[in-house]
C-alpha cells in the first residue's frame, strides 16, 4: 500500500487516510483545521509553509481548569466588559507562515479583535471578546490550528525566566575547533618541510576535519534554516549568501582532504561561524543590555503623585513609578496614565483604555473597582490603591501597541535585505564567469576559483554594520536621558529638516514663573475649588500655578471637565468656575461690557470667572529653558525652525529678541490646529520634527516624522510620541541631532569597509590566487573589524554629550 501523507501536518496517515475536497488528512483534528482555513479564505496559509505549528491532536478535557474564574483573573491581562487582553507563550512559533496565520485570528473568529505576534519571545498577545469566546474556546482554537500555548500556573506569581544558553555552547564549540584547526593547519601554511610533519599531515587534516562537523552541523545550523526558510518564502535573506559560502568551504575541504590535494579551508570556515556566533552574542548581550536600560524599572521618567501622611497632615509626592508597592495611595489627575493596576478609592472616574483596547469610550467607575493599567483617567482627579508593582513590561507593550504604530521601517534594515539580495546575485554572476573564464584558458584552475569566489565574499560584515551602530548608539541616549522607541528613530532623526517647537512646557518651564494675580480678590470658597481643580489638571500652567496655591485647603470638584488646549469647568455644589484662556472665559459679560482687553491679551493668563461673573487672571512671566538661544542658532544653521503655540502672541516680542531671526511663529493653535500644520509641512515635503509636552501635542506627534516629548517630573507618557527627553538635557537636543546624522555616517563607512573586504578578496580569489592563508585572515578579520569600528566610532561619538 502506498504511503500517504497527511496534507496538513505532513504527517503519514498510519491509520488510514480521511479523505476530503479531494485531499487526504491523519486525522480529523488536521481536517478540521482545513476545513477553518479554506471557509476563511486562509488556504493561502499552505502556501507559505505546510503545517508550521503542531498536529492538532487535542484534549480538550485538559483545559477545563480555564473555566475556574480565579484562573481567568490571573491570566488575563485586561478584562473589562466585551473587551479581554491574554498573552500566551506559543512554543512552536517558528516562521514568517506561523506569523501571519496568528495574525489572521480574526478571520478564523469574530470574537478575536486582534493579534500579535512576538518572534524572538514566541508570545502570542489577543484582544477578544469573553462574551462570544470564552477563553477555554479560544486555547482550544489555538490547538486545533496547531499553536497550542504553553500555559503553566505554578510559578504564575513569580515566573523564572529560562536563560538559552544554546547560544554560547555553540560559540564555545565553534571557539574550540577553530583554536585547534589552526594550531593544526599552522605548519602548512607557510610550507614546513619537517620530517614529522610530514609523516602525520594525514593525520592532522583528519583531525581538521572532525573538528569541522560539530562547527557546521551544530554552531552554524542556524545560518542554514534561516536561508532555508527565507528561500521557501520566495526571500532571499542576509543568511543565504553566508549559509552558500559556509557549505561550499565545507565540501570543497572534504574534497580537498578526500582526494589528498591539499589541507582545505577548514581553518577559514570555523572562523569564520566563530565570528559570526560572536558577533550575534555581543548583539544579543547589547541589546539585552540596551532593554534593561530602556526598562521604565530603571528610570524612564514618568512619575506618579503619591498621598502620605506626616505629623497627621496628608501631603504630596512626586515619585517614579518603579516605586510604587502595592498598597500605596496614588492621586491620578485628568489625561494621566493609570501605570499599575489599583483599585479605585475616591472620585470621579472616567477611564479611557484606548491604550489597551483601541476603542475611546471612557468607561465610568465607581469606588472599590478594580482599574487596569493603560487607562488614561477623563475628568477629575482620583485617589486609587496599588494592588501590585508597576508592571514595566506591560507598559512597554503599550508603547509598542498597533493602535499607534507608523510605517517607519528601516532604511538600513530595507538596505541590508536590498545589499544581500544584489550581493548573492553578483556573486553567483561573478563565480559563474570567472569559472567560464578559467576553463578556457586553465581548466585546472576553473573549480578553485569558483568555489574561492562563493568561500570569500560573505557578507556577515554588511548584517552586523546597521544593528551594531544604532543598537549602541540607543543605549547611550539611555544614559543620557533621551529614551527613543526604537534604532528607526535614529535614522528617522538624521533626515530631519523641519524642527517644530511648543511653547509652554517645551521651551518654556514652569520651575521658575513668576506669577502674579490681577482681578478681584476670589473668595475662600473659590480659592478652595480654584486649587482643587488645578490639581486634577496636568496643563503645565495648571501645574505651575497649583505650585503656588497648593498652600490652600483643597475642594475636590464634583463636575470636572478639560477642554483641551482652552481651560477647565468646574463646580461644586452651587459654585462653578471658568479657568484658563481668555477666549474661553470671555465668552461671559459683565453689564453687557467684555471683560477682555487688548493688553490682557498680549499676556500669558489663566483667567478665572465664577458662578458666570470675571474675577481677573493670574498673569505668568515665562522662564525659558537654560540655553534656548544657543540651541536654536546651533539648530538653525541646517534646519528650519517654527514655534507653533496654543497660548497667544503676548510673548512674541520677548521671543524674537531672546532667539535668533528667520524662526517662524504660529500662536493660538489649537490641537487640531498643530495636527493639520504638520500635514501641511509633509504635504511639501518635509522632514517634521514635532517637539511637546505630550499633553495637547498628541496628534501633531504622532503625525510628525519624528515626535519627541519634553518631560519634567510629571506623568506624562503618550505611546503617540517616538521618544522622551528629560528637561535637564534640553539644552544636549542639537548634540542628539548631531549624533543621529554622524551613525548613519558610521553605518555607511562599515558598508565601504565591509566591500574593501570583498573586493581585496575576490581579487585574490578570480586570480586563482587564493591560498588558504589568505582566506584564513581577511574572512573573520572583516567581521571583527567591523564590530570593533562601529562599536569605537560610537563610543567616541558618545563621549561629546557628557561634556
Amino acid at each position: 500500500m502506498d504511503r500517504v501523507n497527511c496534507f496538513h501536518c505532513g504527517e503519514e496517515c498510519v491509520d488510514g487516510p480521511i479523505n476530503y475536497s479531494e485531499k487526504s488528512f491523519c486525522c480529523t483534528g488536521c481536517k478540521t483545521v482545513f476545513e477553518i482555513l479554506n471557509s476563511n479564505d486562509l488556504s493561502y496559509y499552505y502556501d507559505l509553509e505546510n503545517a508550521p505549528g503542531n498536529s492538532p491532536k487535542l484534549s480538550e478535557e485538559k483545559y477545563d481548569f480555564l473555566e475556574n474564574e480565579e484562573i481567568i483573573e490571573k491570566l488575563l491581562e485586561f478584562d473589562h466588559g466585551d473587551s479581554q487582553i491574554v498573552s500566551f507563550r506559543i512554543p512552536s512559533i517558528h516562521c514568517s507562515s506561523c506569523i501571519w496565520i496568528l495574525e489572521n485570528l480574526n478571520k478564523l473568529h469574530k470574537a478575536v479583535k486582534s493579534s500579535q505576534v512576538d518572534f524572538p519571545k514566541k508570545k502570542l498577545r489577543i484582544s477578544f471578546s469573553a462574551e462570544e469566546l470564552s477563553l477555554k474556546e479560544l486555547v482550544i482554537l489555538l490547538g486545533r490550528i496547531g499553536y497550542e500555548p504553553n500555559i503553566s500556573l505554578e510559578n504564575f506569581e513569580e515566573e523564572k525566566k529560562g536563560i538559552d544558553r544554546s547560544l554560547i555552547y555553540k560559540l564555545g564549540v565553534a571557539g574550540f575547533a577553530f583554536g585547534n584547526i589552526m594550531f593544526l593547519s599552522f605548519p602548512e601554511y607557510f610550507e614546513i618541510k619537517e620530517f614529522w610533519l610530514e609523516q602525520f599531515k594525514h593525520l592532522f587534516r583528519w583531525l581538521t576535519f572532525s573538528f569541522a562537523l560539530p562547527v557546521v552541523f551544530y554552531s552554524g545550523k542556524d545560518y542554514f534554516v534561516s536561508a532555508y526558510k527565507g528561500l521557501r518564502s520566495g526571500l532571499l535573506n542576509i543568511d543565504v549568501p553566508i549559509a552558500l559560502g559556509i557549505a561550499v568551504l565545507f565540501l570543497r575541504s572534504t574534497a580537498e582532504i578526500i582526494m589528498d590535494t591539499g589541507t582545505g579551508f577548514f581553518d577559514s570556515l570555523s572562523g569564520l561561524v566563530f565570528f559570526l556566533l560572536l558577533g550575534k552574542f555581543f548583539q544579543q548581550k547589547t541589546y539585552s543590555f540596551l532593554s534593561f536600560e530602556r526598562d521604565y524599572k530603571s528610570y524612564f521618567p514618568i512619575a506618579v503623585t503619591r498621598i502620605f501622611s506626616e505629623e497627621g497632615q496628608q501631603k504630596e509626592e512626586q515619585v517614579q513609578v518603579y516605586k510604587i508597592k502595592k498598597g500605596d495611595r496614588v492621586i491620578i489627575r485628568n489625561e494621566e496614565l493609570i501605570p499599575m493596576d489599583a483599585i479605585l478609592i475616591k472620585g470621579d472616574a472616567k477611564i479611557d483604555y484606548s491604550f489597551v483596547t483601541g476603542e475611546a469610550e471612557p468607561v465610568k467607575k465607581y469606588s472599590g473597582d478594580r482599574l487596569y493599567a493603560g487607562g488614561r483617567q477623563q475628568g477629575s482627579i482620583i485617589e486609587v490603591e496599588a494592588l501590585k508593582p508597576v508592571k514595566q513590561s506591560y507598559l512597554t507593550e503599550l508603547w509598542s501597541d498597533e493602535v499607534f504604530s507608523k510605517d517607519k521601517s528601516s532604511a538600513f534594515q530595507t538596505l541590508t535585505n536590498q545589499i544581500s539580495k544584489r550581493f548573492t546575485y553578483a556573486v553567483l554572476s561573478i563565480a559563474f564567469i570567472s569559472a567560464i573564464f578559467w576553463m578556457m584558458y586553465d581548466p585546472g584552475k576553473a573549480w578553485n576559483v569558483f568555489t574561492a569566489v562563493l568561500i570569500i565574499a560573505c557578507p556577515c560584515a554588511i548584517a552586523l554594520a546597521a544593528p551594531f551602530t544604532l543598537g549602541n548608539l540607543l543605549r547611550i541616549f539611555g544614559r543620557n536621558h533621551l529614551y527613543l522607541k526604537d534604532t528607526t528613530v535614529i535614522e528617522q532623526a538624521a533626515k530631519i529638516d523641519t524642527v517644530v517647537f511648543d511653547k509652554t512646557g517645551t521651551i518654556t518651564t514652569n520651575q521658575r514663573d513668576s506669577i502674579k494675580y490681577e482681578g478681584i480678590e476670589l473668595s475662600i470658597e473659590e480659592q478652595e475649588l480654584l486649587t482643587g481643580s488645578l490639581r486634577a489638571s496636568n496643563h503645565p500652567l495648571s501645574r505651575a500655578l497649583y505650585k503656588v496655591l497648593q498652600k490652600n485647603s483643597i475642594s475636590t470638584p464634583e463636575v470636572f471637565h478639560e477642554h483641551v488646549g482652552q481651560g477647565l469647568e468646574t463646580s461644586s455644589k452651587d459654585l462653578s468656575l471658568k479657568i484658563g484662556s481668555a477666549a474661553f472665559v470671555k465668552e461671559k459679560f459683565i453689564n453687557g461690557t467684555s471683560v477682555q482687553k487688548r493688553e490682557e491679551l498680549e499676556k500669558t493668563s489663566v483667567h478665572i470667572s465664577s458662578n458666570d461673573q470675571y474675577k481677573g487672571c493670574f498673569t505668568f512671566h515665562n522662564s525659558y529653558r537654560e540655553g534656548l538661544s544657543s540651541l536654536f542658532t546651533s539648530l538653525g544653521k541646517n534646519k528650519e525652525l517654527i514655534i507653533l503655540s496654543g497660548d497667544n502672541d503676548g510673548e512674541q516680542e520677548r521671543l524674537e529678541q531672546l532667539l535668533p531671526g528667520g524662526i517662524r511663529m504660529f500662536f493660538n493653535q489649537k490641537p487640531g490646529d498643530k495636527l493639520q500644520f504638520i500635514k501641511d509641512l509633509q504635504k511639501q515635503n518635509k522632514r517634521v520634527m514635532m517637539v511637546g509636552d505630550g499633553l495637547n501635542d498628541a496628534g501633531a506627534l504622532a503625525q510628525s516624522d519624528v515626535g519627541i516629548v519634553i518631560s519634567e517630573d510629571i506623568n506624562v507618557f503618550s505611546p503617540a510620541c517616538d521618544g522622551i527627553l528629560d528637561a535637564r538635557n534640553f539644552g544636549k537636543f542639537h548634540d542628539f541631532f548631531e549624533l543621529s546624522s554622524k551613525a548613519i555616517s558610521v553605518i555607511k563607512w562599515s558598508f565601504i569597509l565591509s566591500l574593501c573586504y570583498n573586493l581585496i578578496g575576490l581579487g585574490f580569489a578570480v586570480s586563482g590566487n587564493l591560498m588558504p592563508v589568505v582566506a584564513a585572515i581577511l574572512m573573520p578579520l572583516s567581521s571583527i573589524s567591523i564590530v570593533g569600528f562601529t562599536t569605537l566610532a560610537t563610543q567616541i561619538l558618545g563621549k561629546r554629550l557628557k561634556h
